[in-house]
């Protein structure tokens, strides 16, 4: 009789256990899902985690903006939207030219992956500075030139 009690408390034991095990392993599947979600959204919103400065996780293949970086690093250059546009395979339409060159003042506004080095033209934050537009005025700007 013993033997069974002795038996049937190890079993009590490794049930404790077993639930103990099952409940740190919920709570690590919980983190890791946690842990995905922020990535989701730092990806969305072109942070560091993403590669932010061209990296490729963080643009949608097959999208126009995905399609215009992978242009740009073709031509090694900055290119006016009409030149982008032609080399991404789509009509040169007033609609289509608004429609990309919003997407791309987009990342430019924020910082992240395309620059404006002129107006309707844009590059890559990779290519360095070429002539980027900034939000600061020209220097001398607004000095009277006759002094």
């Amino acid at each position: 009789m013993r033997a069974q009690k002795k038996i049937e408390k190890l079993m009590e034991d490794k049930q404790r256990h077993i639930l103990d095990l099952e409940r740190q392993l919920g709570e690590a599947r919980a983190y890791l899902e946690g842990l995905t979600e922020s990535l989701k959204l730092i990806s969305r919103h072109g942070g560091e985690a993403s590669g932010g400065g061209g990296g490729g996780d963080d643009l949608r293949a097959g999208s126009g903006v995905f399609k215009a970086r992978e242009a740009l690093r073709k031509a090694g250059k900055p290119l006016h939207v009409t030149d982008l546009l032609a080399a991404i395979g789509r009509e040169a339409t007033k609609k289509n030219k608004i429609s990309l060159g919003g997407s791309l003042s987009n990342y430019v506004r924020s910082g992240t992956i395309f620059t404006r080095p002129a107006p309707n033209t844009f590059g890559l934050i990779e290519f360095g500075d070429q002539g980027v537009e900034s939000d600061e005025p020209p220097e001398g700007f607004g000095e009277d030139a006759s002094v």
